[in-house]
């Protein structure tokens, strides 16, 4: 390959990268696989995208670069022929209450200014249109549209006294001052259970005193006590938490306050958020909200009918995002749909179609597992973009797994052998099709076996008429004690049913999200498990010194670094850099904290072992069984030390799922369990389950992946279609009866087998 026509690494040295020298044709679509931290994100994120995103804000200004994020130097040494990238990573989208397609995608600002220069009659400002605004908000529901009511069962736990925190809001309980206000004012007993209050008593503290009255109660500051007025716990509540705008609150979060409510749709604005002045303004005979609700192949159409020339001009704004959104298969989605309700795949495609709105060519777009969360059947829209870009004269980097998606790369790279330590060197580079004749993990065909002899059941989970969302008063009988799938496109509902109906029905379930862990350099695979805590209280006793000497969070903590083991220096405007903590060579602990020896090993030295290691020095009961889930999905080869920021998305995925099979139960509800995952740590997560469901617990996955489908003992399908068209139940049977099926999951079923 010409060289000028490629971008050429060499010495890359990033995490777990082993020094080696990449040539990545540019123009093509080129697949990065390999078991999960293997180094592919080293190379494509850390290296690539990181030092064209540094390279990118060297154009402007220094007084501009100060503004803007830094980057620091990639630890490479030849890094040529790099283009401007544009990079979709994994992580999820994180919705804000008010978030929906619509501010996501930024397509709300531009019909606010439609409606505000054509609409009739006409308001002029854009920013009236806003259920944000102090105009455009509904008064009745505070622009939410939804309308918040304090629930007192929420609030209020009436078997506990105040000391014991029978308030369950937080910032109202003795954790808060006014919880401890409560506690001594005098108005209330604090260890009386609020069940036993007399009914006088029940009144004053949950409503306040009567109209017309005021009830005082000392409030003891360093200056004495101060008088300060009871208005009741309900009122107080609405005051301080619901009549406000609820999203500014720092001590607490949105999340917290509207878990305390229940909410109905707001009928002086039904559901809009805006006041009746502005939608009495029309376009067409469509007010704002209608528009918004108007599923997206109508809402082009209606776009496309507006003939007022300055109309046209910012309805021709709108129009190329929405095909993009209907390009991807959610046509029937509508641009007021919440972030929050959307399926995993559809938060997929809306997080892809915001970032390929742009006519720019010679770029590098960088995906990472782009086919996480989607339908076998949804693949092939992702396939048809891809080879859209490259045909407008693109590079297209892909972090991938799915088989579909290799099969159309131009040149696959597989990075490994194995993940970690063992990893990081390049096993393979050429042809899609030269795999079948390597020695690789990534396999071309793989085989899958359909399971012949399933598990009979003869207990089941009961849901009953099931009308949430888009599900169409279904009823199923699940069986108990087996393996269960279930599957159909995105937006099929799939989620609706299981993390909503089946959970409300039986909360005793864990329940495994797909939301990913939060991640820092102060915390460790060891902390997030749990094991660290034990490990130090063994060392502290050994040692006679308190716990915290172990922690490089507390007292332990290296004085110079704070415990970070690493320095960076202030070097004004130039680019960061990152070294080596001189005073504890990197291992974030004080020289005191190195000094005491567990079996011979600082806490340094531990932080060094590998799991696969650690048995060897602690046999104590509680971290072997931790240890074990660890080896069960597969992360023997991590050290205890390794922080969860430089872990790989696949890592990060089998570690939750580690932390949550650790507890205690017998109904496990996992939602795509398989995101993220190479085919090998597939398999080992797919034993797991086998062994979980032969101890007797029930595993139900939510999962598209042919693999775990074939070896489930029974297989439920929501479909046909996502959205409106969806909610209904095609299939429920075994594996060997799906393969005679007619249902969008069975077809790629049957192709995949």
């Amino acid at each position: 390959m010409m060289i000028e026509h490629s971008i050429v690494l060499k010495g890359m040295k990033e995490n777990n990268l082993k020094n080696i020298d990449l040539t990545i044709p540019k123009g093509k679509i080129v697949v990065f696989t390999g078991v999960s931290g293997s180094g592919k994100s080293s190379v494509v994120f850390d290296t690539i995208a990181t030092e064209s995103n540094r390279q990118m804000t060297l154009n402007y200004s220094q007084y501009v670069r100060n503004q803007m994020p830094r980057y620091e130097r990639p630890d490479v040494d030849v890094i040529q022929n790099i283009s401007p990238v544009v990079v979709m990573e994994q992580k999820a989208v994180r919705p804000h209450t008010r978030s929906t397609v619509g501010t996501y995608m930024d397509l709300h600002p531009l019909l606010r200014l439609l409606f505000s220069r054509i609409g009739k009659p006409q308001i002029e400002s854009a920013l009236d249109f806003s259920s944000q605004s102090s105009f455009g908000k509904c008064p009745m529901c505070n622009g939410y549209g939804t309308v918040f009511t304090p629930d007192v069962d929420k609030l209020i736990d009436f078997n506990k006294s105040l000391r014991d925190h029978a308030v369950q809001f937080k910032p109202l309980s003795p954790s808060g001052w006014q919880g401890r206000w409560m506690i001594t004012g005098g108005l209330f007993d604090p260890d009386k259970k609020i069940k036993d209050y007399t009914k006088e008593e029940k009144k004053l503290f949950i409503d306040g005193p009567p109209p017309g009255e005021k009830v005082f109660a000392p409030f003891h500051t360093k200056h004495g006590p101060q008088p300060h007025e009871w208005d009741g716990l309900i009122p107080r509540f609405k005051r301080l938490y619901i009549h406000r705008d609820i999203s500014k609150l720092k001590q607490v979060s949105e999340q917290d306050v509207l878990a305390m409510t229940t909410q109905t749709a707001c009928s002086t604005c039904v559901g809009s958020g805006l006041n009746p002045e502005v939608l009495a303004s029309k376009i067409n005979g469509l007010n704002i909200a209608q528009f918004d609700r108007l599923e997206l192949t109508a809402l082009r159409k209606a776009l496309q009918r507006i003939d007022d020339a300055l109309g046209k001009k910012i309805a021709e704004q709108m129009i190329p995002s929405i095909e993009q959104l209907i390009e991807l298969g959610l046509g029937y989605i509508s641009l007021s749909r919440k972030m929050g309700t959307l399926s995993g795949g559809e938060a997929q495609r809306v997080k892809i179609a915001r970032h390929l709105g742009s006519s720019l060519n010679n770029l590098i777009y960088i995906f990472d597992e782009p086919s996480a969360g989607l339908h076998p059947e949804e693949v092939p829209l992702l396939i048809q973009m891809m080879q859209r870009l490259k045909k407008q004269h693109n590079t297209v980097l892909v972090v991938e797994h799915e088989r579909e998606i290799i099969k159309i790369a131009d040149e696959v790279i597989e990075m490994g052998p194995d993940a970690g330590a063992n990893g990081g060197r390049v096993v393979y580079q050429g042809t899609p099709v030269g795999l079948r004749h390597s020695l690789v993990q990534t396999e071309w065909k793989q085989s899958v076996n359909v399971q012949e002899q399933v598990r009979e059941s003869t207990s089941f989970f009961h849901v009953k008429n099931a009308t949430r969302h888009n599900l169409k008063n279904i009823t199923l009988d699940i069986p108990k004690h087996v393996l269960v799938s279930i599957c159909g496109v995105s937006g099929s509902g799939k989620s609706t049913l299981m993390l909503e109906e089946f959970l409300e029905r039986y909360p005793e379930a864990i329940w495994v999200s797909q939301d990913q862990i939060g991640i820092s350099s102060r915390s460790t695979l060891a902390t997030y498990m749990g094991i660290m805590d034990d490990i130090r209280r063994l060392i502290a006793k050994e040692t006679g010194q308190p716990p915290g000497m172990f922690s490089f969070n507390s007292i332990g903590a290296c004085p110079a670094c704070h415990g970070k083991g690493v320095l960076q220096p202030d070097v004004a405007f130039a680019d960061p850099i990152t070294v080596t903590c001189e005073a504890c060579h990197g291992t974030r602990y004080s020289k005191e904290a190195l000094s005491y020896t567990y079996r011979g090993l600082t806490i340094a030295d531990i932080l060094h072992i590998t799991i696969a290691e650690l048995d060897r020095y602690f046999d104590s009961p509680k971290i072997k069984r931790r240890i074990d889930v660890l080896r069960d999905v597969g992360m023997d080869y991590v050290t205890l030390g390794q922080t969860t920021n430089t872990l790989s998305g696949g890592e990060l995925q089998r570690l939750k799922l580690a932390s949550h099979l650790q507890q205690k139960g017998n109904i496990y509800v996992l939602d795509e369990p398989s995101l993220g995952l190479h085919q090998k740590d597939k398999e080992k997560l797919l034993a797991l389950f086998q062994r979980l469901v032969d101890h007797g617990n029930s595993v139900l996955i939510i999962e598209h992946d042919v693999h775990f489908l074939a070896a489930s003992d029974w297989i439920i399908e929501l479909g046909p279609k996502g959205g409106a068209e969806g909610g209904y139940v095609l299939f429920e049977g075994t594996p060997k009866q799906m393969l005679t099926a007619n249902t969008p999951t069975a077809r790629s079923f049957a192709v995949g087998v």
